[in-house]
C-alpha cells in the first residue's frame, strides 16, 4: 500500500519547464506552422524614402522576423524610430522583430541626422583605446537604441592582407579597424561591448573575412576567391576571438575560401559552418547571410539562395533587395514541405533566431 501511495505522488510531482531563452525558443517553435517558422529565417530590407506600410504584409502574413534599415537615412532618431515603430507594430507582440542597419563609421553608416552622431571610420576607431572604443560604442548604441534598432551589422572583423587600395571591399574604404589580427579582435570586442553597455546587439562579418580579396561582393563576382586564408591562420582567429564578447548574430561573406572549400561562397559551405564554426569552434548562435541580393550571388536563382543558406548550417537570411524577398520566402516554404529533413533544418534554425529574440528581450 506504502509503495503504491509512492507511487502517487511521484506521479504528481510537475515536470521541470525550461525557462531559459532556448528553452522557451523550443516551445515557441514547435507551436508555429512550417510557414511562421520559415518567415523567421528572412531579413527583408526597408530603404530611406519608402513607406513602412510595404512591409506590412510581409511581416503580417507571411511572418517575416527581422527587418534590414538600409540606405541613407537623414531623419535622424525621430524619424528612424517613426519607422521601426511602424514596422513592429505589424509583428505578434508577443514576437518583434530584429531591427537591423550597417551603422559601422565613416562611409558606411545609413543612419544620420539629429541625435546620431557622426561616427569615424573603424580605421579611426582602431587608434583609440579599447576602453574610450568600448565607451564611444556605448553612446552610439544608445542612439540606435532610442531609434528603435536592436542589432548594428557591425563590427567588420576582417584583416587586410593586400595592398589597402586593392581590398575594395574593406581596406579601400577603411572599414577594419586597421590593425593586425590580434588588434582587430580586441578592438572588435570592445566595440561589441560596448554595443552591449546600451542594449544594442552585434555582429561580427565577414566570416572568415574578406582582407585577402580584390572585388567587393556587393557590386561584383569577380576578384572574390581568397586564395589564402585557412582554418588554422591569424584572419579566422581573429572573429573566434571576438566569439569571447558574445556578439548577437555572425554573418557569412560571400566570398570563396579555396584552402577552406573551393566549391562553395562561405556563404554556402558547410565545410565552414556547420563542420568548423558550429563543430569545432561551438557556436550556436544565429548564422546570418550578407546581402542574398548582393552581385556576388547573381547567378544563381533567388529561390535557392535561402534553402542554401539553410542546408549549409545558417538561420537568417538578410536580403537588400526588396524583390528578392518573396522568392526567398517561397524557395524555403516550397523545399519544406517536400523534404523531411530540411524542414528539421529550418526548425532549428527557427530555434535559434527565437532563442536570440527571447535573449533580447523581443519575445515572450
Amino acid at each position: 500500500m506504502a509503495e503504491a501511495h509512492d507511487s502517487l505522488n511521484r506521479s504528481k510531482v510537475p515536470t521541470a519547464i525550461d525557462d531559459s531563452p532556448h528553452g522557451r525558443a523550443v516551445a515557441a517553435v514547435t507551436g508555429m506552422t512550417m510557414t511562421e517558422r520559415v518567415g523567421q529565417l528572412v531579413m527583408a530590407p526597408l530603404y530611406a524614402g519608402s513607406d513602412p506600410s510595404t512591409l506590412r504584409d510581409l511581416i503580417a502574413d507571411q511572418h517575416v522576423g527581422s527587418v534590414l534599415i538600409i540606405g541613407n537615412w537623414n531623419s535622424g532618431t525621430a524619424g528612424v524610430a517613426r519607422a521601426t515603430s511602424a514596422l513592429q507594430s505589424y509583428a505578434p507582440a508577443d514576437n518583434q522583430l530584429l531591427m537591423t542597419t550597417d551603422q559601422e563609421g565613416g562611409e558606411v553608416q545609413h543612419l544620420r541626422g539629429d541625435g546620431f552622431d557622426t561616427m569615424p571610420s573603424a580605421v579611426s576607431q582602431g587608434t583609440m583605446s579599447v576602453d574610450r572604443l568600448r565607451q564611444s560604442a556605448r553612446m552610439w548604441g544608445s542612439q540606435l537604441k532610442s531609434a528603435g534598432i536592436n542589432i548594428d551589422l557591425a563590427p567588420v572583423l576582417g584583416t587586410v592582407t593586400v595592398n589597402r587600395d586593392d581590398n575594395a571591399p574593406i581596406g579601400a574604404l577603411h572599414r577594419d579597424f586597421g590593425l593586425d589580427a590580434a588588434g582587430n579582435a580586441e578592438h572588435g570586442k570592445a566595440f561589441i561591448q560596448g554595443m552591449a553597455d546600451s542594449g544594442v546587439g552585434s555582429t561580427i562579418k565577414h566570416y572568415p573575412g574578406l582582407g585577402s580579396v580584390t572585388g567587393n561582393t556587393d557590386f561584383t563576382a569577380d576578384g572574390i576567391l581568397d586564395t589564402t586564408t585557412t582554418l588554422d591562420g591569424a584572419q579566422i582567429g581573429a572573429f573566434n576571438s571576438a566569439l569571447e564578447a558574445n556578439p548577437s548574430m555572425v554573418m557569412m561573406s560571400l566570398a570563396t575560401y579555396r584552402a577552406i572549400d573551393p566549391n562553395n561562397p562561405a556563404v554556402f559551405s558547410s565545410t565552414l559552418i556547420t563542420d568548423y564554426l558550429r563543430g569545432t569552434i561551438g557556436f550556436q548562435g544565429v548564422i546570418t547571410s550578407d546581402s542574398m541580393s548582393a552581385a556576388a550571388l547573381g547567378g544563381m536563382p533567388p529561390g535557392e539562395l535561402g534553402v542554401r543558406l539553410v542546408e549549409a548550417g545558417g538561420d537568417l537570411a538578410c536580403i537588400g533587395a526588396l524583390d528578392y524577398v518573396q522568392p526567398v520566402l517561397d524557395g524555403l516554404n516550397a523545399k519544406a514541405v517536400v523534404d523531411t529533413d530540411f524542414a528539421a533544418e529550418v526548425t532549428q534554425s527557427a530555434i535559434r533566431v527565437m532563442t536570440l529574440k527571447y535573449t533580447m528581450g523581443l519575445a515572450r
